[in-house]
């Protein structure tokens, strides 16, 4: 009977991938805009994760690899917890992975092209914040009452979550720095400092060195041009450009929970909902293969 039971345990398993699989394909191909993009930039990461390897470019050749697997997280979000991301939000979601993981790190886009990095965590301060405005959505287990939430209320949480994330990556940044020496935030070069460290007379005066035109360290010029600020700018601009993304989602987040979803605005396109029945391929393929006699 124990054997039987686990036999059968181990067929219900067989079948579940196998309908998540199917459930998987038709959720690749079910928007054609997103369907065009997936598959273009799929083709592009493995085309440079070949050459990657050619040239014996390993680290680069993992962040094409990584990028490749998060390509499927849309999809994969889709199918596992019956979600429908409007196209808009699933090609702003794909483009923004490869320009992080190819252009940025594999190309060095972070350091080639200006604000590179800003345009990005502004994007991200907007996808986190219709991340956080969906949450509140899709968690209201009443469909009644998605709207009766207060928009002010919604408004907020998405701007707050996305804060937190911003927050949060920044940690990760300096997390990586600290422990593993990498540049994840990026120092700047600047020519003053206003510091009470400076201060000989040790009474928390502000001192002002201003002009800095060349630093030494162990008797060595950095041939900056400056002072090598570590980190600091960089972070706060990155949260300050998440801030204005969040607001920007926020605020029109908030004009389209008020109009109950009537009203277009810039949220429209970027709010997951529940699937429906039509759409919820997972369940369809379960049918389908339930119905199916064991082999």
């Amino acid at each position: 009977m124990s054997k039987l039971s686990k036999q059968d345990r181990k067929r219900a398993r067989q079948r579940e991938k196998k309908s998540f699989r199917q459930a998987m394909v038709k959720e690749l191909r079910e928007h054609k805009s997103s369907f065009i993009v997936f598959y273009t930039l799929r083709l592009l990461v493995i085309v440079i994760f070949v050459r990657q390897l050619f040239n014996g470019g390993y680290e680069s050749a993992f962040y094409c690899a990584l990028a490749y697997l998060l390509l499927y997280v849309p999809s994969w979000i889709q199918v596992k917890f019956h979600i429908e991301l409007p196209p808009a939000l699933e090609i702003t979601v794909l483009c923004f992975i490869y320009a992080a993981e190819v252009l940025g790190e594999v190309n060095a886009f972070y350091v080639v092209v200006p604000h590179w990095d800003t345009m990005l965590h502004t994007l991200n301060g907007f996808l986190a914040a219709a991340v956080g405005f969906a949450m509140v959505v899709l968690l209201n287990d009443d469909e009644r009452l998605t709207f009766d939430l207060s928009p002010v209320f919604l408004a907020l949480v998405a701007f707050c979550f996305s804060m937190t994330i911003g927050v949060l990556w920044e940690f990760f940044e300096f997390g990586m720095d600290w422990f593993f020496h990498t540049d994840m935030q990026r120092d700047t070069v600047v020519s003053a400092i206003y510091s009470a460290s400076l201060d000989a007379t040790r009474s928390n005066k502000v001192v002002a060195m201003q002009g800095i035109q060349e630093v030494l360290v162990n008797g060595e010029s950095l041939g900056l041009g400056g002072y090598l600020d570590i980190g600091l700018i960089d972070t706060m601009k990155d949260l300050f450009v998440n801030f204005i993304g969040a607001a920007v989602f926020s605020v029109t987040g908030f004009f389209y929970a008020k109009s109950k979803g009537k009203k277009r605005t810039a949220a429209q396109g970027f709010v997951p909902s529940r699937k429906t029945a039509d759409r919820d391929y997972l369940n369809q393929a379960r049918e389908k293969n339930a119905d199916k006699p064991e082999s």
